[in-house]
């Protein structure tokens, strides 16, 4: 492969031409032939030192990162990066630089950090009418080609992404481009055809070391405005018909890949697969997208791999992931993904855990058999200061997911967000353009990488506290190292300044700072409020073992429902119904350790067929003696809400439920007990 690059890039000497100036030029290959013919080999070898390549370690190193290490992972494992977006945001004034400060090509820092692979989307005509860009890169043919180029520089091959679309396509949208509007889906074919092959010999021609081919961009429910799976077949055959011709007519190896997303429905990427299989389409790859915050675990991307390599005989490879580094919004545009509410379980927003998340995709992957990865826009940066408007230069460069020109192409998101990139606290470049540690974690694969121990995160600390009632903080608080290792005892001095200053006799949050032993900042959330005490309330939790239930008679006429119909909230509530026999039963709960103070009781309660001798009633039991509320239950979903006030704990036990004495065939639910300290 270096050789065909060598050769191209005498070529382009030989007749005048920087590699960069030939986008678009459209070399013709009987001429390239010709010239190839008069290259000598001194030539070649001089070229090929114009391709830069790096190696990866060949044992454990020191890093600013601690990776383990995946032993049985090739040297061959795809370790890619989408980076459409770099020329974009060059152009809008973004710099990029190398781990120690100096600016750089993005690309040399890519493969320094062991990426292997570059993927890059091409959309067919990215521009309004007038020649404005609809954003998120621009990324037409001549985009893919210079940014082609300088992946090829620095040894990396190249997946050209083709959405066979005007702009962005995924499950929700998959419009045709603006030249095939009108066309029957035999038409959409031929373009589709010829579109590829024209663009795929213009990037070849440029030099550009193309390894896989995408025939479209996540096309689970259609393509080019296409929804039907006969339709979409001939549109996947005829590009993967282009692309096997051009590759042996340029003499390469190029995978065909097909995309796919939503693998956490199963079943329906096997069906997918069989219609893949049924139609006799021709591909190498079936390409994921896995995002382990939307769609499932490591465990099940292994099993849709191995079932699509097993059942169908297909190589599989994920053509998107990612993962925060941070919460923090760099452009002001807003995230995707915000890395607080929706992160993974034991994954932080930091550059740490951003490594440890791709080592383990990369490493659940390479166990399941799949050829690799690409990282989905990691070098998608802030064009600008989150506390500046930005928008002129994502209007003016498309540096932005989209611009207001894409609106009439894409009215029903562009036309009404466009903006920004959401992208960028999951980038592996800071919002100034600086390589993250976590980057390197591509190279680090293998043997893996020490680092000195550190603090990576504090899981957030939140109290509750009863208005008017106590604050008690934790004395120690988790602390989870870079090596994933827990500290569950370390000590934690809070803020008795800010803790003085909080009036519990009225609700509302605070922010209480804390120091660990080593200095490390942590804060402490709380919340000031009428704290519910009774445990699992509602019956929504599957362990109902703190709830005593007791009834007369040979039969239990008690069950806890799940009917959200007849549950107050949720969808589980205690129902009782007998057909032949009255009914005498209740539902209790003891309650210790409460703290001395004044509470009140309630629930809910709905219900019918109740004869007037019957009975119904909520009670709290404390030392002093019970207090009881009657009630009575009328009809379905007319809610009951009985309640006792003024209940006075002295020694921190209590014991609150319902009993009901009612006739056969009355029937009714009781949800949602509420137990609140109101006063001292």
């Amino acid at each position: 492969m270096k050789r065909f690059v060598a050769k191209l890039l005498i070529l382009c000497i030989s007749i005048g031409l920087c590699i960069g100036e030939l986008a678009g030029c459209g070399t013709d290959k009987e001429v390239s032939t010709t010239k190839e013919q008069e290259i000598t080999e001194e030539q070649v070898e001089e070229a090929e030192e114009q391709t830069v390549s790096f190696s990866l370690p060949d044992s454990l190193e020191e890093a600013d990162i601690y990776i383990e290490p995946i032993p049985d992972i090739s040297d061959d494992f795809i370790r890619g990066m989408d980076a459409s977006s770099v020329l974009v945001n060059e152009k809008s004034g973004a710099v990029y630089y190398n781990y120690e400060g100096e600016v750089q090509d993005v690309f040399m820092t890519l493969a320094q950090s062991g990426v292997n692979y570059i993927r890059l989307r091409v959309w067919n005509d990215p521009y309004d009418e007038n020649g404005n860009g609809y954003g998120g890169g621009n990324n037409d043919v001549a985009t893919a080609i210079e940014l082609g180029q300088r992946a090829t520089k620095y040894g990396m091959k190249v997946c050209i992404d083709f959405h066979y679309s005007d702009f962005w396509a995924d499950p929700k949208r998959q419009y045709a481009p603006k030249a095939w509007e009108g066309m029957s889906a035999d038409e959409k074919s031929d373009a589709l055809y010829e579109f590829t092959r024209e663009s795929l010999s213009e990037i070849l021609d440029a030099g550009v070391n193309v390894g896989m081919v995408q025939i479209g961009n996540e096309v689970n429910n259609g393509m080019s405005g296409e929804t039907q799976t006969p339709a979409v077949m001939k549109l996947l055959d005829a590009g993967s018909r282009a692309v096997r011709e051009i590759a042996e007519k340029y003499e390469k190896e190029i995978q065909v890949a097909l995309h796919y997303t939503n693998i956490e429905e199963t079943d329906k990427i096997n069906s997918i697969a069989a219609d893949l299989q049924n139609y006799n389409i021709d591909y190498d790859i079936f390409a994921l997208s896995y995002y382990p915050f939307w769609d499932g675990t490591n465990e099940n991307m292994q099993t849709v791999a191995k079932n699509i390599q097993d059942k169908y005989g297909k190589q599989v490879v994920i053509a998107e992931t990612s993962y925060c580094y941070t919460s923090e919004d760099g452009d002001g545009s807003g995230n995707s993904f915000d890395g607080v509410e929706d992160l993974v379980e034991g994954y932080a927003a930091t550059v740490q855990s951003q490594a440890s998340m791709i080592r383990d995709i990369c490493a659940a992957a390479n166990s399941a058999g799949v050829l690799g990865i690409f990282y989905w826009e990691g070098t998608w940066i802030p064009v600008g200061p989150a506390d500046k408007d930005n928008s002129p230069l994502w209007e003016e460069f498309g540096s932005g997911w989209a611009s207001s020109y894409a609106s009439d192409y894409d009215p029903e998101d562009a036309g009404l967000y466009y903006g920004g990139c959401s992208w960028d606290n999951q980038a592996m470049f800071d919002f100034e353009g600086h390589p993250l540690a976590s980057l390197n974690v591509f190279k680090y694969l293998k043997y893996g990488a020490t680092a000195p121990l550190a603090i990576d995160s504090i899981p957030e600390v939140h109290v509750s506290c009863d208005v008017g009632g106590e604050i008690k903080l934790p004395e120690t608080i988790d602390v989870i190292y870079n090596d994933r290792s827990v500290n569950a005892q370390t000590t934690v001095t809070w803020d008795e300044t800010q803790l003085a200053a909080i009036d519990t006799e009225n609700g509302g949050t605070y922010e209480i700072s804390g120091l660990l032993e080593d200095g490390t900042k942590t804060t402490c959330h709380l919340d000031v409020k009428m704290i519910n005490h009774v445990q699992n309330s509602g019956f929504e939790d599957a362990d109902t073992s703190m709830w005593k239930v007791s009834y007369e008679g040979s039969s239990n006429p008690t069950d806890f429902q799940v009917k959200a119909d007849d549950a107050y909230t949720g969808e589980t509530a205690f129902h009782f119904w007998s057909e032949n026999t009255d009914m005498d039963f209740s539902i209790e709960q003891e309650l210790t350790d409460l703290e001395p103070g004044t509470y009140q009781l309630s629930v809910y309660s709905q219900g019918g067929d109740m004869s007037e001798d019957s009975q119904l009633e909520l009670f709290a039991i404390t030392s002093s003696g019970e207090q009881t509320a009657s009630f009575m239950v009328t009809s379905w979903a007319d809610w009951k809400n009985p309640s006792i006030s003024e209940i006075k704990v002295t020694d921190g036990k209590l014991i609150i439920g319902v009993r009901m004495k009612c006739n056969a065939k009355s029937w009714g639910t009781v949800d949602d007990f509420t137990l609140n300290r109101i006063s001292d």
